[in-house]
């Protein structure tokens, strides 16, 4: 007996699930696949954040990197210690990072994972680089959590830890 076409809700839903695997990218630790959208929307944003960030001097552009915060952000930093608000965290920001270094994104380390009704965790690598003699021997770890509330996303909590020697 030959097999019969698929037909009606089965086939919609085989093309539904087909392009649902063309349009993901990535997997994330557990192996689940990441949405390539989910994926280029948080690497875009990481990089309007951190291009505000190497340019915080200007203070336009600090408070362009603190539109990406939300005001209750929790900044945790191994050794800095923590803020509760985004005003500390900007407060740090300005007496210790602007002008002083500016923050790459180490290519290919971007990770992104989605949270269920929430938004999306990254977690990636960066290094430091001096602004005045552009050397880049501070390397760090770190994790972002994203929430996207009324179409807008914004950064609520933040771990920037292993800060250590590009060396090492």
């Amino acid at each position: 007996m030959a097999p019969r076409p698929l037909r009606g809700r089965m086939a919609a839903h085989l093309a539904l699930l087909s392009a649902a695997l063309v349009f993901t990218t990535g997997a994330s630790a557990g192996g689940e696949p990441v949405a390539a959208s989910l994926h280029a929307t948080i690497a875009t944003l990481d990089g309007e954040v951190f291009d505000a960030f190497n340019r915080c001097a200007d203070p336009a552009q600090l408070e362009r990197h603190a539109d990406h915060f939300d005001p209750a952000v929790e900044f945790y930093h191994d050794n800095g210690g923590v803020t509760w608000t985004r005003e500390a965290m900007l407060d740090n920001t300005r007496r210790h990072a602007c002008g002083r270094y500016t923050r790459q994104l180490v290519e290919g380390s971007l990770q992104v994972h989605p949270v269920a009704g929430f938004g999306a965790i990254s977690q990636g690598r960066h290094r430091f680089c001096d602004s005045a003699g552009r050397a880049c021997d501070g390397l760090a770890d770190f994790t972002m959590v994203w929430r996207l509330h009324e179409g807008r996303w914004s950064i609520t909590r933040v771990l920037s830890y292993g800060h250590r020697a590009a060396g090492d």
